[in-house]
């Protein structure tokens, strides 16, 4: 199909207004009606009526004291919702390969799906001897740190259907094995916001886990870190931490959250 073609059903009107927000956007800046109408070659008249219609639908912002405008909240609105509409392994990716080179450790992103946890994205650490997930891998999440922490976004509700039964699955004996305990455990991994497993599913590996939430605070993933040693040492321990804290929160952040909203 030619530009032409498909250029042909034009909205004289919606073109004008994005274009005007467009380059609002791009003076990052508040301007006044004047300097909107001197962005954008069409009549006063017309800039005039393009400009309070943006306004009443709130992609615009009209600052009462100067009368200048700035973009509206329905401008950061459809940002938000883009971002959102991302696969997290695709926001994820750089943030994990950031945390590997900062702490030396490798790291992952992973998602839940019933009963199970997901790794969607992994970077090993230069050298690591240990033996690495792959991409699609499942494991239980009663089993893991990751998926303590995956489960800390349910309520009872929503906990209980995914473990309707009082007795957790798997035929070989986990470090918890009954519903309820599991629960508790995963309140007081809510509460403390992060998981640090010592050897919880693997001997002889710890991990530490943050959970990654959307715009309404909703927790959709979580990022971690694999640490080769049994014990974390204490003197590790808070940098570590602090680590995946602040990956946790930038793809939070990519995924439309605002830490001071949550």
């Amino acid at each position: 199909m030619s530009e032409q073609s498909g250029c042909r059903y034009r909205i004289p009107g919606l073109e004008r207004g994005l274009q005007m927000l467009l380059l609002l956007g791009e003076q990052q800046r508040e301007m006044t009606f004047s300097e909107l109408h001197r962005l954008v070659d069409i009549p006063k008249a017309t800039a005039y009526r393009v400009v309070q219609t943006l306004e009443y639908l709130g992609f615009l912002q009209r600052n009462p004291r100067t009368n200048t405008f700035s973009l509206g909240m329905k401008v950061l609105r459809l940002g938000f919702e883009y971002m959102a509409s991302l696969d997290v392994a695709q926001v994820g990716q750089p943030v994990i390969e950031q945390l590997r080179d900062r702490s030396h450790c490798s790291s992952h992103l992973a998602i839940r799906d019933g009963q199970d946890l997901i790794y969607v994205a992994r970077v090993s650490a230069a050298g690591s001897q240990i033996n690495q997930v792959s991409i699609g891998t499942r494991l239980p999440l009663h089993c893991t740190s990751l998926g303590r922490m995956l489960l800390s976004g349910l309520c009872r509700g929503e906990f209980e259907q995914v473990y309707p039964e009082a007795r957790l699955p798997g035929h070989s004996p986990g470090p918890v094995t009954d519903r309820e305990s599991l629960w508790q455990m995963v309140q007081q991994d809510r509460a403390r916001g992060y998981v640090i497993g010592e050897s919880f599913y693997r001997h002889g590996i710890s991990s530490i886990v943050y959970p990654i939430v959307e715009r309404r605070g909703k927790v959709i993933a979580v990022v971690s870190i694999m640490v080769p040693q049994e014990h974390i040492p204490v003197r590790e321990r808070s940098p570590l931490q602090l680590l995946v804290a602040e990956a946790a929160e930038k793809i939070s952040g990519f995924l439309g959250h605002s830490a001071r909203a949550g």
